[in-house]
């Protein structure tokens, strides 16, 4: 297999599991939908920085040293799963509470770039299965003889320029139906939609082995 196959192969496997609904498309969808344009687009570059620093540690076999040590993943997975249980938890709370399902606020109290770009980032961080779908993946698409580290960063980068593009698709269909995603049960839907998603992330990672 020659670099232009193993490419060309890998990103056929990557837009498959791009666009296969999950965390991170849940992420980006509720930011479109409750804070507008800007944000859901730092949420998407957030989780896409994530899975790049994943794929680059894989690539230079980090991920594979945190999947040969059940310490370091156990405390990586116990961290992830506490997170997402907290974000999910407050989005919850946020869509049923009074006034609940609103678009977030602005001024001083609104989101800052960096605290969504934040969110997104740190979601992925803390899922070692992330990693180790690099460090399962990966290997199998470099070709003999040439460098591991850079056709593994080559490949990362692949999968996260699909995962840019799914991820704009995603915001600006949710503005263009902004109408419809403007209502407040609407926003409310998202909010307890994306809170469960969480949660059941967060016990799948934190009640799950290796």
């Amino acid at each position: 297999m020659d670099l232009t196959h193993a490419v060309l192969s890998f990103a056929v496997l990557g837009a498959l599991l791009t666009i296969t609904p999950g965390l991170d498309t849940a992420l980006v969808l509720r930011s479109a939908v409750t804070m507008g344009r800007g944000p859901a687009f730092a949420t998407a570059l957030g989780v896409n920085t994530g899975a790049l620093i994943w794929g680059a540690a894989a690539a230079v076999g980090v991920s594979a040293l945190l999947t040969a040590s059940a310490a370091a993943y156990t405390g990586l997975r116990i961290a992830g799963a506490a997170y997402m249980l907290y974000l999910g938890v407050r989005m919850i709370r946020s869509a049923f509470r009074p006034g609940g399902g609103t678009v977030e606020p602005t001024g001083p109290a609104a989101p800052t770039w960096w605290s969504t770009f934040g969110k997104g980032l740190f979601t992925n961080l803390l899922n070692p299965k992330v990693g180790a779908f690099y460090v399962a993946v990966l290997p199998q698409f470099i070709p003999a003889g040439s460098s591991p580290l850079g056709v593994g960063l080559l490949l990362a980068l692949v999968h996260d320029a699909e995962g840019l593009l799914w991820f704009s698709a995603i915001i600006l269909g949710a503005q263009a139906a902004r109408g419809f995603l403007a209502r407040r049960s609407v926003r409310r839907t998202v909010d307890a939609g994306t809170g469960a998603v969480l949660i059941g992330f967060g016990l799948r990672l934190g009640l799950s082995g290796r």
